[in-house]
This record gives structure tokens, C-alpha cells and sequence, in this order.
């Protein structure tokens, strides 16, 4: 990430000969480094310009944008440069009842989503849910999902940023971190609009009715920067949920992060942690001072060097991914977290009589994210589709994909179409591995081939293939006729077929959304008591809380 100049930073600016080299090819000598050298980041005493030499030797932030560094060969245990702060042995603490919920004053919550439909839509539901309670809600979100977001009879306010923007910028660099310095600005952009829109989603009048709205807590996504630091001018509880793993383990690496040995999967959270830090520090201070009147956040500060508070819910399936043994109490699995749609959906009669005409086809669609050559990958489709006698529906979406030369009776050309409905119509699935997406293909008892475009993708794709109901990934930049073909090939096996069906028989009973709203008011606890007995020394304001990072 950038180290960007300000009056606060103008150290890090004094010292940008020293800034994270980039590798200029795939071919790339690995840094390897002693456990030490890694604490020393985290050290108050160690002068800023020498943490950025470290964090030089440490990582590499590669072309494509993930970080990659290489462990010692003789380090066998997990290295962590701090505390593990979630894995002591505390009794976890019961879920309130249906009864204790309906118990619960109401509330006024405020939702801070960044990211695409995808990211957005759990929420909605878990919205939906609080409603139900009680609860007044606010989803502050992006504005093109304003419709979707009050559609569903939520509130709505915008939040800065655009998805469009946004998605085409991860597509490009793979995750959060530019992948160079022509794309700095594009991201700095976003994440300045969006940080300083956080405030006033939770404590502004509705725009359109002019109803007064002060949030009492606080639900966000940890791309939602800055969240944690409104919670603490508000003086109210925030609660991070995600689709993908923000809480270090040494179960696995964090999915930004390129490293093979296990004994550096749980560093990977802290290195990654820190370079997006660096991005955003002096906007962040900046929101602090001039925003928020609170001091602004030592850099690299007491990283890992305090417990967190701030809980964790992840919106995923424990039958898919068991929650790591060294997560505590404080960090919790839902379960995927659903959105009924299809019960108010009328398919079209000419897709109805499409489906009737043969039988059931292969899905083929990245929904919401760009791509780089449509004509090039659908050519691809077509020719992979009618290689293994198989019908597809192409699902258009923003990528432009399905621009045919000549029609085929063995493809269907779809704008938009509710997953939960379309997949029960398909034998399997290819699409990016956004989280929502194999959700539902997953609860469809559909094979999956992901291929992963940026962030959590590739996670979930490696976690489709693990678990057996999939083939391993296709990175896009890798997808060809011949992996194709491969990947529908192996879809079609009944032994990965009853592997789908298994999974989808264990999630049948999981209600995530309802496992979110218990996690949530497990750990409700009102601060403002607590922080003017208590108040908080903002100067050692751990990163970990800067991105609601556990």
C-alpha cells in the first residue's frame, strides 16, 4: 500500500526510498526472515523508517497484488508477533433464545457495507431479521444498491464509493493492494469517499423523510474503514461480521496472502494487517482529528499488544469450514446467511421453456464483476459447452460476457435471475467464488468450479475442492477451453455430485441469519457507561481494531 504524505506522517514520506518493493515477475526470490525481525514492526522504540526497511525484507507485495513471504525452513511451530488474543480457554457464552431476543429494547442499528452485491446481500437479510425484533435499521451501502436495499423495507443511506469503481479496481489487483503506482490514487479515492461518509450514515436525518437517526450500535464489514474508529466516538459496540476469514489462525493463510508453510499462516493476517495500515493511516488520522476529535493512531501502535474487544461473526458454513480451533469466544460461525428471493420470482416464460426443452444445464456466470476480454471468454463457454454435450445459461451480468456471433440452442443468454431459484434448476455451477454465490450453489446441491478473480475467491475455491463437491480453482487469468472442459468433466462425476448432495443435506437445518442476530446480542454490551469510566488511550489503538481485525 501507499505511504501517503501528511503533517503526521511526514516521517513515513521522509523515508519513501523505503517503500515495499513490488516483484517485476513471477519469478521472484522469496525474503525469508527471523521471527524476531518480525516482532521488531510492532516495536514502539524501532523509528518508523526502520519498520518500513523490515517490512521491505519481510514481504512482497507481488504484480497481481497479494502478499507473499517464505518462513525459515527450521521454524516448525505457528509464529504470531503478538498475543494470541482470542484462543484462551474461556467458556463460550449461550446465544440469547428466541424469547430473550423478543426481550431486547429496541435499538436504532446502523449497517456499514463496502463492497458488491454479494457483499451487500447477507446483510440485508440479517437487516431484515433485527426488523422482525424490533430493531430500527439503517444499511448504508453503496448507492446503486439503494433500490435493492429499500426494496426489502430497509433504510437506507449512502455511503461514498463506487461499486463499479470498486470492483474493477480488485479485479485489476486482486485484493485490496494496489498493484502499481498508477492505481494508487484510484484506491485512495474510493477509501477516502467511503471513510468519511461513516459518521454521518450513523448519526444524520434520513435524507428523504428527514427522521431523526443517532445508531446505539454499530454492524460493519472490516472494508469499511474507519468503523471501529466512529464506534469509539460514539462511544457505542460494534460488531464485525465477513465472508471471508479476518481473524488470524494458524488453520489457514489469509486469503490476500501467498505463503506455503503453515508455520506462517497466522503472521500472514498480521503482515497483511499492516500493509493495508499503511495505505490508510493518515486518512484515518485525518477522520480522527478533524472529524471525530479524537487523537490520532501511533503508527504501527500497540499492533497485537492489547486484547480486542470487538466481536466477529463469519457468514459462512461450518460444514464447509469449521471454525478454527484457536478462535475464542469472541469469534463465532453463523452459518450462510440467505436472502429469500425466488418465492416472489417469475422466470420469464422463454427461459421456463428453455429449461423444459432439455436437460438441466451448467451455469457459467461472475455476476457483478468486469471482465477483461468477454468476447475472448465466452467464445471459451460456448465452444467448452458444446465440446462435452452440455446446455449452459451465461449469466451476462456487468462482464458483457454472451455477446454471440449466432445463436445456440444449447445456451441461454440470462440478464439477472435470483440464484436461490436458477441454481435448483442447474447440475452445476462455474462462477467467481464470491461467498453468496457458492453459498447458494452449495445449498442447490450443485458441483462447483470457481474461478477467482480477487479476495476471498481463491479461498473459497480451494475450499470447494477440499471438501470434494468441486475441481480446484481457475485463477481468470489461467481459465482456457482445456480447463474448462476439465472442470465440467469433473462436475460430472457422481461420486462429486453425491458429495453436493451430502453438504447441502448437512446445511439443510443452518439458519445463519438468525445465528448472526444471536452472535450479535451475545456480545451487545451498551459502552457508553463503560468507556467514561474507562476511557480509552487512542494513542495505542491497536491495527488490529483499526480494520476490525481479531
Amino acid at each position: 500500500m501507499p505511504i501517503q504524505t501528511s503533517n503526521i506522517d511526514q516521517l513515513e514520506s521522509d523515508s519513501s526510498q523505503h517503500k515495499l518493493e513490488r516483484s517485476k515477475t513471477e519469478v521472484h526470490k522469496h525474503n525469508k526472515f527471523l521471527p524476531e525481525e518480525a516482532a521488531k514492526i510492532f516495536d514502539d522504540k524501532i523509528p518508523v523508517h526502520r519498520k518500513l526497511k523490515l517490512l521491505n525484507r519481510i514481504a512482497t507485495v507481488k504484480d497481481d497484488g497479494t502478499v507473499e513471504f517464505e518462513i525459515p525452513g527450521d521454524v516448525g511451530a505457528p509464529l504470531d508477533i503478538g498475543p494470541n488474543e482470542f484462543s484462551h480457554g474461556t467458556i463460550e457464552e449461550e446465544p440469547p433464545d428466541v424469547a430473550d431476543l423478543q426481550d431486547i429494547p429496541p435499538l436504532q442499528i446502523v449497517m456499514l457495507i463496502v463492497g458488491t452485491r454479494g457483499d451487500v446481500q447477507p446483510f440485508v437479510a440479517i437487516g431484515k431479521r433485527l426488523q422482525d425484533y424490533g430493531h430500527r435499521v439503517r444499511l448504508a451501502t453503496h448507492s446503486n444498491f439503494k433500490e435493492f436495499v429499500l426494496t426489502a423495507g430497509l433504510e437506507f443511506f449512502a455511503l461514498g464509493g463506487d461499486p463499479k469503481i470498486l470492483a474493477g479496481y480488485m479485479v485489476k489487483n486482486k485484493g485490496f493492494l494496489p498493484s502499481g503506482p498508477s492505481e494508487i490514487p484510484v484506491q485512495r479515492n474510493q477509501m477516502k469517499e467511503i471513510i468519511y461518509s461513516l459518521l454521518p450514515a450513523c448519526k444524520d436525518p434520513d435524507p428523504e423523510s428527514g427522521i431523526p437517526f443517532e445508531a446505539e450500535a454499530i454492524i460493519a464489514n472490516p472494508p469499511a474503514y474507519g468503523h471501529t474508529h466512529v464506534a469509539e466516538a460514539l462511544k457505542i459496540p460494534i460488531h464485525i461480521f465477513f465472508t471471508m476469514p479476518w481473524t488470524p489462525t494458524s488453520e489457514f493463510p489469509h486469503p490476500l496472502s501467498r505463503v506455503k508453510q503453515q508455520a506462517g499462516y497466522r503472521l500472514s493476517y498480521q503482515i497483511v494487517d499492516s500493509l493495508i495500515w499503511l495505505g490508510i493511516r493518515d486518512m484515518i488520522n485525518d477522520l480522527r482529528k478533524k472529524r471525530l476529535k479524537l487523537r490520532p493512531v501511533t503508527y504501527l501502535s500497540g499492533s497485537h499488544a492489547s486484547e480486542s474487544n470487538v466481536p466477529h461473526g463469519y457468514i459462512w458454513s461450518p460444514h464447509l469450514v469449521p471454525k478454527p480451533k484457536d478462535w475464542g469466544p469472541k469469534v463465532d460461525v453463523v452459518g450462510f446467511c440467505f436472502l429469500d428471493l425466488a418465492s416472489n420470482y417469475e422466470p420469464p416464460e422463454s427461459l421456463v421453456n428453455w429449461l423444459k426443452a432439455g436437460d438441466k444445464p451448467i451455469y457459467i456466470g461472475f455476476g457483478s464483476l468486469p471482465v477483461q476480454e468477454p468476447a475472448k471468454m465466452t467464445q471459451i463457454i460456448v465452444k467448452a459447452l458444446e465440446s462435452t454435450g452440455q446446455r449452459g445459461i451465461i449469466n451476462k451480468g456487468w462482464g458483457g460476457l454472451g455477446n454471440l456471433e449466432e445463436p445456440k440452442d444449447f445456451v441461454y443468454l440470462l440478464d439477472n435471475c435470483p440464484h436461490d431459484w436458477l441454481f435448483l434448476q442447474c447440475k452445476a455451477v462455474v462462477h467467481h467464488g464470491g461467498a453468496g454465490t457458492t453459498a447458494a450453489g452449495l445449498k442447490a446441491a450443485c458441483p462447483t468450479t470457481i474461478i477467482p478473480f480477487f479476495g476471498d475467491q481463491p479461498f473459497w475455491g480451494e475450499r470447494v475442492h477440499a471438501r470434494g463437491v468441486g475441481p480446484a480453482p481457475i485463477p481468470v487469468e489461467e481459465f482456457s477451453f482445456n480447463k474448462l472442459v476439465e472442470a465440467i468433466n469433473f462436475m460430472l462425476d457422481p461420486k462429486v455430485k453425491q458429495s453436493a448432495l451430502e453438504l447441502a443435506k448437512a446445511m439443510e437445518n443452518e439458519d445463519g441469519v438468525e445465528g448472526a442476530v444471536k452472535a450479535f446480542f451475545k456480545h451487545y454490551r451498551p459502552k457508553k457507561a463503560e468507556q467514561e469510566s474507562e476511557p480509552e488511550d487512542s494513542t495505542v489503538f491497536s491495527i488490529c481494531r483499526c480494520f476490525g481485525c481479531s
